[in-house]
């Protein structure tokens, strides 16, 4: 059994997700109350090439523990090679496969949800990953429910998993065809945790603490992964176990909170360089800053003010003046 799930721990994961889960936001919502990170997908391929950008893919702080590096690939035994790469650099407490990434150019590799439609070549790709990693590391593995709503096979599917040695496996509740629309199948989700004997958790739709008590008393989920609602709110993880301690939401967050959470968000991004200087920054964060607008009295015109912010100088002017804004109105955070 995985440490984390031991004496009946529901684990927090963050959802790996390209392009946000990147070692500050993960240093981030480890702070506030994330159990498990995985990193953001890495190509197997590109490690085993030393590319330096794939490479920087698998960075993290030791207090992040456990993480988890997730690799994409179709060939098992060089994902396993990579994997190993990965020990000897990193010493994650998992190695990771990623068989749900619906993204085109992904999935046009062979890769990702693709496999979920050739279930020889995953079986392949996840034993050669735990035969080639030996006892270093447990593997685990992340799926959708299916390729799309006529080939839904996630229980079979964790079948194999559980049969290559792999050690838990996250669900995400949608088909591969679904993207990120419609609503994920919490049904199939269960059937999968009943059909195997290791750790599943569960993904899709875990918008709130109240969405992660239900999913947690109506299924056999062993843990809950989120994804999108931390991209806005990554708070989520503290009112969750919050909620599951009491039964009750707590108070919303302040605004002044959530100003001060941007600031220190784009400071320590900034610092850590991954994006070049401040104004390079600051443009490849302001998807970032409107997701967290969300919630925020006026938040329409904050997005509006966000797509054009280039400096720190001009978010502290920003929050100035919306949190002057909010006092002269009363108003509070939604």
């Amino acid at each position: 059994m995985l440490p984390w799930f031991q004496t009946d721990q529901f684990p927090l994961y963050l959802a790996p997700m390209a392009g946000v889960t990147d070692l500050v936001f993960r240093r981030i919502c480890k702070e506030l109350g994330a159990d498990v990170m995985v990193t953001e997908f890495v190509s197997a391929e590109g490690i085993m090439q030393a590319d330096h950008r794939t490479r920087s893919y698998t960075e993290f702080d030791e207090e992040q523990r456990p993480v988890g590096v997730q690799l994409f690939g179709a060939d098992g035994p060089r994902m396993a090679e990579a994997a190993n790469k990965i020990i000897d650099w990193k010493a994650p407490d998992f190695i990771d496969i990623n068989f749900g990434c619906p993204v085109k150019k992904v999935v046009s590799k062979n890769g990702g949800s693709n496999l979920l439609r050739d279930c020889p070549v995953l079986t392949q790709v996840a034993g050669s990953i735990v035969r080639g990693v030996g006892h270093r590391v447990p593997v685990t593995a992340k799926i959708r429910i299916g390729w799309d709503a006529t080939s839904v096979n996630a229980p079979h599917v964790c079948r194999l998993l559980e049969d290559c040695g792999v050690r838990a496996i996250a669900v995400h509740g949608r088909t591969r065809a679904q993207g990120y629309s419609g609503e994920a199948d919490w049904e199939v989700i269960g059937e999968c945790a009943a059909a195997v004997s290791i750790p599943v958790i569960g993904n899709g739709d875990l918008a709130s603490g109240a969405d992660v008590a239900l999913r947690k008393a109506t299924t056999p989920v062993r843990g809950a992964m989120i994804g999108r609602a931390a991209m806005q709110h990554p708070w989520i993880f503290q009112e969750t176990k919050h909620y599951l301690a009491t039964g009750a939401h707590p108070e919303p967050v302040p605004a002044e909170e959530k100003w001060r959470f941007m600031l220190r968000h784009v400071r320590l991004a900034i610092e850590w360089g991954r994006y070049g200087k401040e104004r390079t920054t600051i443009q490849s964060m302001r998807s970032r800053l409107m997701a967290y607008s969300k919630g925020l009295p006026g938040g329409k015109h904050l997005r509006s003010r966000f797509a054009t912010i280039e400096s720190v100088a001009q978010i502290e002017d920003l929050a100035a003046e919306h949190l002057a804004w909010m006092a002269e109105r009363h108003l509070q955070p939604a």
